[in-house]
């Protein structure tokens, strides 16, 4: 029988000590696992890196997408990793067709590693840090930030979709609905942001995918979108693009497949990959490692 180590975030949102015993017992109906709890920010990352090292087959995340950043930055991309949803939103298992059930995605998570299921994926890096579904310049990155300045709650989670919504709102508010080209995109333009995204959807508003980036595909280079700039009249026609996956029109720029995205920006803006914030960049970077992680699915 296969042996798989879980990393846990006990702090994840939806992470708690029945829906931990419940992924454990999915999980070994098929594989036997190690159980490891991370106990500080980055601790992910040093044990993925160590994993490789402990004879196991496969490395299995209970967490939300911070974490499965973190490890994706420690892994070596030899052993398979499986990721199951903790958090409040898990964007990067929900993109890969898992279920939001915890000990479904466990069942099948376990099942795919007993089977030898694998599918290779290509990960981002942004300045040399991994990602694996997003990262941002500006808009969403400040939208991040701000959601981080809200904190957590007693039990470690952060705040949800709809004070993510409420942020978006304030945005809107304190700009007027207006943004304007601040970064150019190498060889593209200039632009108010950029999103860059590894697959599609970009991210999820409760059960609603979000298509930032329409076309993008985890077997393929990275996909950015950009708005020239921005104004209240364009917040309405922007908003149903993303939600109904309908194209942008005109003063979007977009590229999909693409190995390398360099940006340059008029003045240090905030920078996001996976929903964390990277602080602020006046230059930035983005490259497709295509073939670089196996994942289960």
């Amino acid at each position: 029988m296969k042996r798989a180590l879980l990393i846990v975030n006990p702090y994840s949102t939806q992470v708690t000590g029945p829906s931990i015993a419940a992924v454990e017992n999915a999980l070994r109906e098929r594989v036997e696992i190690e159980t490891m709890f991370t106990q500080y920010p980055g601790h992910a990352t040093e044990l993925a890196a160590e994993a490789a090292a402990d004879s196991v087959d496969a490395i299995v995340i209970f967490s939300g997408d911070g974490t499965y950043n973190e490890a994706l930055n420690g892994a070596d991309g030899a052993l398979p990793i499986g990721f199951l949803p903790g958090g409040g939103t898990s964007v990067l298992p929900r993109a890969l067709g898992l279920s939001r059930d915890p000990a479904e995605a466990a069942r099948a998570v376990g099942a795919a590693l007993a089977e030898d299921r694998l599918r290779r994926i290509t990960l981002g890096t942004v300045n040399g840090r991994r990602f694996s579904f997003s990262a941002g310049i500006g808009f969403d990155a400040e939208a991040v930030r701000l959601l981080d300045q809200l904190g957590r709650d007693p039990a470690g989670a952060r705040p949800g979709d709809m004070a993510f919504a409420r942020m978006l709102v304030r945005m809107a508010l304190e700009r007027h609905g207006r943004w304007e080209p601040v970064l150019e995109i190498e060889g593209v333009g200039r632009a108010a942001f950029v999103f860059v995204g590894n697959c599609d959807p970009y991210s999820f508003a409760g059960s609603m995918p979000l298509h930032v980036t329409p076309g993008a595909r985890f077997e393929d280079g990275l996909a950015f979108a950009a708005p020239e700039r921005v104004r209240r009249r364009d917040l309405g026609r922007l908003a149903a693009a993303i939600t109904a996956g309908r194209p942008y029109g005109k003063n979007v720029m977009t590229g999909l497949d693409l190995d390398r995205i360099e940006v340059r920006c008029d003045r240090p803006l905030p920078l996001q990959a996976d929903g964390e914030d990277l602080g602020d960049v006046e230059y930035a970077v983005f490259e497709a490692h295509r073939n670089a992680v196996a994942v289960l699915v």
